[in-house]
């Protein structure tokens, strides 16, 4: 355990994890100073009165990382890779380099759920926690989903459970592992980010690395790279899957959860569930296969999956407008969420696609939308010429739509062409940045939008 007191200590980042960590060091006797790549100007007024009202000492523009080595703690915020060279430079001049989830993990007092992968880890998190509350356990669910997890730790007892979302970000410096570990959909992602796939494995590896012979993995049956990540689990394994039968753990068949655990074998009845699309199945797989162990009976597990009303931004239903319905799923990032969101739906689809860059390859993305009854493609942002050539290459022979400038262009236009009986999804396969803030915003003026019909 750390002892803060008498030091120098530096957080990186004035985001949502990076205040509520310097909210939690104001209680010891230390030297603390906001690190912040961003220009001063462009940090909100309300976080620079924050940062003043807990005497803390700020740095930003380029040079936001000079000097780090006078520090003796330093705070990586999940955006900055553990190699940058001033990090390790600091880390040789003997500063200690830690991250609010890795000081997390040093204090928390209750048995800790880690989901982790490529998409659904919210989803799954936010299931499970729903499950959890029906049947009465005092649970608390932080991490990646935007609940960090300093902010919850003082209420945490040895008798709460703790669900952490966890992204490969958080996860690859990580030196200990969740008591449950949870692996779901795992594919290529964030290359813009870390240097190669093997990379990003091996940093989800880590939510099971540290694991001991009494810590259990749950892992997803259906991808190779969740496997591979599974084989480094060193306690129990259970597996889940929505295409095969599964000896020790969870699977789908015919409208129902199978749950075959502790030699026993449960069906969960799902057909109360609002959530769409084969990859939501993956996901209730999951929580339900979690539930299950923690022995949450058959009624509070489906209690739970009927209780849950889905993220926002997750194929999240706006409205209805002339008989055409609109679908927000703007926190699709890559191809394989926007080819579940395609799959999610049997009528014919206006697709709205593109963004910035994840330098993701959107080759099956386009076989997909060519073999499937997408009837029209609004293509925007920086990607949009790039998954153009791509569903071209492909086939495509429907109505495809550039040009559009903001987010009201183009719910104008998808209402223009859509037919009766036709859903409009925002499903962009893309990250958001340069036309929106971030995907939440992409979703919200979306819904704005189709709300403005």
């Amino acid at each position: 355990m750390i002892n803060f007191d008498g030091k120098k200590v530096a957080v990186i980042g004035a985001g949502i994890e990076g205040i509520s960590t310097l909210k939690y060091l104001s209680k010891y006797k230390t030297q603390t100073f906001l690190l912040e790549q961003k220009d001063e100007w462009k940090i909100d007024a309300e976080t620079r009165k924050l940062t003043e009202s807990l005497n803390t000492r700020l740095s930003f523009g380029k040079n936001y990382l000079d000097a780090l080595e006078k520090f003796d703690v330093i705070f990586r915020s999940p955006s900055v890779r553990p190699d940058l060279p001033q990090l390790v430079q600091a880390k040789k001049s003997g500063a200690l380099i830690t991250s609010q989830t890795k000081l997390f993990f040093d204090l928390c007092k209750a048995p800790i759920i880690g989901i982790t992968g490529t998409k659904g880890k919210g989803t799954t998190s936010s299931l499970l926690y729903e499950m959890l509350g029906v049947s009465g356990r005092k649970v608390f669910l932080a991490g990646n989903i935007g609940n960090p997890p300093l902010e919850v730790v003082e209420q945490i007892t040895e008798n709460s459970l703790v669900i952490l979302e966890l992204s490969s970000f958080q996860l690859i410096d990580l030196e200990k592992s969740p008591n449950i570990a949870v692996v779901l959909m795992v594919t290529s992602e964030h290359l813009d980010w870390h240097k190669n796939t093997d990379e990003y494995i091996n940093a989800k590896k880590k939510i099971v690395e540290n694991q001991n012979e009494k810590d259990t993995a749950v892992i997803s049956n259906d991808y190779p790279m969740s496997k591979k990540i599974g084989e480094a689990a060193n306690g129990q394994k259970y597996y889940f899957s929505t295409k095969s039968e599964i000896a020790n753990g969870a699977y789908y068949k015919e409208g129902k959860i199978v749950l075959n655990t502790k030699d026993k074998i449960e069906q969960i009845d799902i057909t109360g569930t609002s959530l769409l699309g084969e990859h939501n199945l993956e996901n209730i797989c999951a929580a339900a296969l979690v539930a299950k162990l923690l022995d949450l009976t058959k009624n509070e597990i489906e209690k739970g999956i009927v209780g849950f009303k889905g993220l926002p931004h997750r194929l999240e239903f706006v409205r209805q407008v002339n008989e055409v319905r609109y679908y927000n799923d703007s926190a699709s990032t890559i191809p394989e969420t926007a080819i579940a969101a395609i799959n999610a739906f049997k009528q014919p689809k206006v697709l709205i696609l593109g963004g910035s860059s994840k330098n993701s390859d959107f080759s099956t993305l386009g076989k997909v939308i060519v073999d499937s009854n997408v009837s029209t493609l609004i293509l925007i942002g920086q990607e949009a010429n790039r998954i153009k050539d791509v569903v071209a290459s492909a086939g495509f022979s429907g109505l495809l739509v550039e040009g559009l400038r903001d987010m009201k262009e183009i719910v104008t236009k998808a209402s223009e062409v859509a037919k009766t009986g036709e859903v409009v999804v925002l499903s962009p396969a893309c990250a958001s940045f340069g036309i929106f803030k971030n995907y939440q915003d992409r979703g919200e003026q979306f819904k704005k939008a189709v709300n403005g019909l």
